[in-house]
């Protein structure tokens, strides 16, 4: 019979445990794909096409997430009735869910949420998806500590600006968990490149290790870029200098 069958092919009494899995993520698919219906029809008619046919459960599972995420920040911010560039939405949905790196994928969602807007035409988030879509989730720990850690101020034009922070060796292994110094260096050198951290020869360098000092702490000062990225990530549609409250200083 066909259900004894089964069973005695379940030598490891695994079968359960799977089935409980494809509910769940199925339970976590249908949330997604309903929130996207609301944002953006035409993405959610495609996640449904994805889900189906080209992205395994793994991936599947990575998309709704960022989206029950970005749902979230929405609310989180008290915004209603917002749409999203289908570019946009699908191209979230597309790259974030080749991580399952929580910190990268809640950036993700941010990205998702803050390209809401009441017309659904803001593209303007295409900027901050091309920048994360080449992160690691250690530069990622290593931007969002240094945008909250920084002593944060607005120029006189209304721009956020950051001073320079250091980070301890102690500090890079419990921020990232990473204590391969060779490899954080290499990651220093590509936030550099990306322009999410800066040198400054008034502040004494600031875009990562000394080579002049003998120990491994870092200089970090962090770029405009990477503040409007940070913002962006937690879902916040205004401005750096409001969403932190900033005061008017002159540039250090």
């Amino acid at each position: 019979m066909p259900d004894s069958d089964s069973k005695s092919l379940d030598l490891f009494g695994a079968k359960p445990a799977a089935d409980a899995l494809k509910i769940g993520t199925e339970a976590i698919c249908k949330g997604a794909a309903a929130f996207l219906s609301r944002i953006c029809l035409p993405a959610a008619e495609e996640f449904g096409l994805l889900v189906r046919d080209r992205i395994s459960q793994w991936r599947a599972e990575n998309a709704a997430k960022i989206a029950q995420k970005a749902e979230a920040k929405i609310s989180k911010f008290g915004r209603s009735s917002v749409r999203a560039h289908p570019r946009l939405v699908m191209t979230t949905l597309e790259n974030g869910s080749w991580s399952d790196d929580d910190v990268i994928q809640d950036l993700w969602a941010g990205i998702l949420a803050s390209s809401c807007s009441a017309d659904g035409k803001d593209d303007s988030n295409i900027v901050f998806t091309a920048i994360l879509s080449q992160l690691t989730g250690v530069q990622a720990r290593i931007i969002n500590y240094a945008v909250e850690t920084a002593p944060k101020f607005a120029t006189k034009n209304g721009l956020a600006y950051a001073n320079k922070i250091t980070i301890v060796k102690n500090k890079f292994k419990e921020l990232t968990g990473c204590e391969d110094f060779i490899r954080l260096d290499r990651e220093l050198d590509h936030l550099r490149a990306l322009e999410l951290i800066v040198s400054n020869p008034l502040s004494n360098g600031g875009g990562g290790f000394d080579m002049n000092s003998d120990t491994l702490d870092a200089s970090i000062r962090i770029s405009p870029l990477a503040i409007n990225l940070y913002v962006r990530g937690c879902g916040f549609v205004g401005s750096p200098v409001e969403f932190f409250g900033l005061t008017t200083q002159s540039v250090i």
